[in-house]
């Protein structure tokens, strides 16, 4: 959708110019900054929007930013009035500064302590939180949207205990407010003459900003490319009600395909002509088209996500959030611990856990039998553990965990193959990850509880964009190719090993130590090239250097 506005691009890129030149150059410091700006808008305009709400329609309705906050370490109040970002965004700058460090922050930090609401105000909550009949009355669907949207950012603040607002200047924070409030009322304005959803934009512009981060993270984290992302879940299928989680969930993104994928899914079912096809050639319906509160009550109970890396928790809430997903069910923790215990009780599992990086041997989970401490190979097992029976992993894996010789890697390729249907094998070319990682990786597809009888290999040679650091939109994509390929897949008709796709026995892969490195099974076509005889090159040799010489010399004689 951003693809058509080239303001919202512009005011993006100007952004991040002015934290780089503010002297934020790490992109995850600043899209956390960010982040909390954005939280501190959205915060307001919601309450802003609850307030004439209840004095429309005459409800009690008391304001997170009504009464006092004492400042941490003072003995100082302060009217939470002067909290919000309509009044502290005028401040001068330097003071502006001080009191968003000092007070606003601080009070974003303890945002979830709110006052217990009036007996009335109670009452009037209750029955708003009924259930809205899907398709129903258009504003009582919104104005409860609204409501669940402001109740969910208690689950954001919840992660901010360790969060810190660094801003070196006071001049960054005053550019960065002005450019904040110009991309809303951008979006405000494509969503009032572009005929786009708010919500739509608003999620799109955040996924527009966290696309920025191009480096990877401790443990080899980093960003999937979302249509890769989009790719698995046409590939899993998943049905609405079906759990979802994601252990290594990062910035939301796979969650996030999972809930397009349902709408979408859903808005194919009873209202197909609203679909369109998005760049990268899949349908896509707008979040909005379908989105009821009885809708987002479901969804909010199927989707989970849990990451080792709080600020990776924040940006994922906040990414969930933006796309008007109520109570985002992300959590801090490392489920490769001790402390995790959800084995079988997803449907789906999709997910790109961290590729390097190791784990100490005593804080490894019971469950996790593989003899490694490599983080790559327990999260397969981990995965594998979660699912229930019958239930199906989409997910990212590097290159050495479907044919490095190892022990502890042929033990997790007979976990999926022997104790699942390893259904696909998707080779992705390694330039698919830059400009984060250059590494070669395959999509692992398998249902726990299935038999393995033949497994579908693809050779992605294109993902649809230039396989440079640059990542620019191409024409070529194999994408739409595999989805097909995949749903039509065939033991006969897919026999031919010198095409991009073909199917490999479970006898010949376990003749083979489990490898699943495509090339293994894969026939390479060689042109054949016919070479002149050594005798005649070198006459043509010959001829080429007597031609030489005899130019030579007619210069020579040309310039006595």
């Amino acid at each position: 959708m951003l693809q058509n506005n080239a303001q919202l691009k512009s005011l993006i890129d100007k952004l991040w110019q002015n934290f780089w030149e503010g002297g934020i150059a790490n992109p995850l410091t600043a899209i956390e900054q960010i982040t909390y700006l954005i939280f501190m808008k959205r915060l307001d305009d919601l309450e802003a929007k609850r307030e004439r709400d209840a004095e429309f329609t005459g409800e009690t309705y008391t304001s997170r930013f009504k009464g006092t906050f004492k400042t941490p370490g003072s003995d100082q109040s302060i009217d939470k009035n002067e909290l919000r970002w309509s009044v502290f965004k005028h401040k001068p700058a330097e003071e502006m500064l001080m009191h968003v460090q000092m007070k606003v922050f601080p009070f974003l930090k303890a945002y979830n302590q709110r006052p217990e609401p009036s007996a009335d105000e109670s009452s009037k909550m209750s029955i708003a939180a009924e259930p809205i009949e899907p398709y129903g009355d258009k504003k009582a669907v919104n104005e409860s949207q609204e409501t669940s949207e402001i109740k969910n950012t208690d689950n954001f603040t919840r992660h901010m205990a360790n969060a810190v607002f660094i801003m070196p200047k006071a001049s960054l924070l005053v550019s960065a407010i002005n450019i904040v409030e110009d991309i809303f009322k951008e979006i405000e304005k494509d969503a009032t003459e572009g005929g786009h959803a708010f919500q739509d934009i608003q999620g799109d512009v955040y996924e527009m900003l966290l696309s920025e981060i191009a480096s990877a993270g401790k443990n080899g984290q980093f960003r999937t490319p979302r249509h890769l992302i989009k790719l698995m879940a046409e590939l899993v299928a998943p049905q609405f009600g079906q759990t979802m989680a994601d252990p290594s969930s990062g910035t939301g993104g796979f969650i996030l395909g999972y809930f397009q994928y349902i709408l979408t899914d859903l808005v194919r079912k009873t209202n197909p002509e609203l679909l369109t096809k998005d760049e990268d050639g899949f349908e896509r319906a707008s979040i909005s088209a379908i989105l009821t509160e009885d809708l987002k009550k479901i969804l909010a109970k199927s989707m989970y996500g849990y990451d080792i890396d709080t600020t990776m928790v924040r940006l994922g809430i906040m990414n969930l959030m933006m796309h008007g997903i109520d109570n985002p069910q992300l959590d801090y923790k490392d489920t490769l611990s001790k402390s995790y215990n959800e084995d079988s009780r997803y449907d789906i599992i999709m997910a790109n856990p961290p590729f390097t990086g190791n784990i100490d041997k005593g804080d490894i989970n019971e469950g996790l039998k593989l003899p490694t401490t490599k983080t790559e190979l327990l999260f397969v097992e981990r995965i594998f553990n979660m699912l229930k029976m019958g239930g199906t992993a989409a997910v990212i894996v590097p290159s050495g965990v479907i044919q490095n010789s190892g022990k502890a890697f042929e033990a997790v390729r007979k976990l999926i193959i022997e104790q699942a249907e390893l259904k696909a094998v998707i080779a992705v070319p390694s330039g698919a990850f830059k400009p984060y990682a250059g590494v070669s990786t395959a999509i692992l597809i398998f249902t726990k509880g299935g038999e393995t009888n033949n497994v579908w290999f693809y050779d992605m040679q294109a993902d649809g964009y230039t396989l440079d650091d640059k990542r620019n939109k191409i024409a070529e994509s194999d994408l739409p190719d595999i989805v097909q390929r995949y749903k039509a897949r065939d033991v006969k008709i897919d026999s031919d090993r010198k095409q991009k796709y073909f199917m490999v026995s479970k006898k010949e892969i376990v003749k083979n130590n489990y490898d699943l490195n495509l090339s293994t099974y894969k026939e390479e076509v060689y042109e054949e090239i016919i070479y002149d005889k050594p005798t005649l090159i070198l006459n043509k040799l010959s001829e080429i250097e007597k031609a030489i010489n005899s130019g030579i010399i007619e210069l020579t004689e040309l310039s006595k």
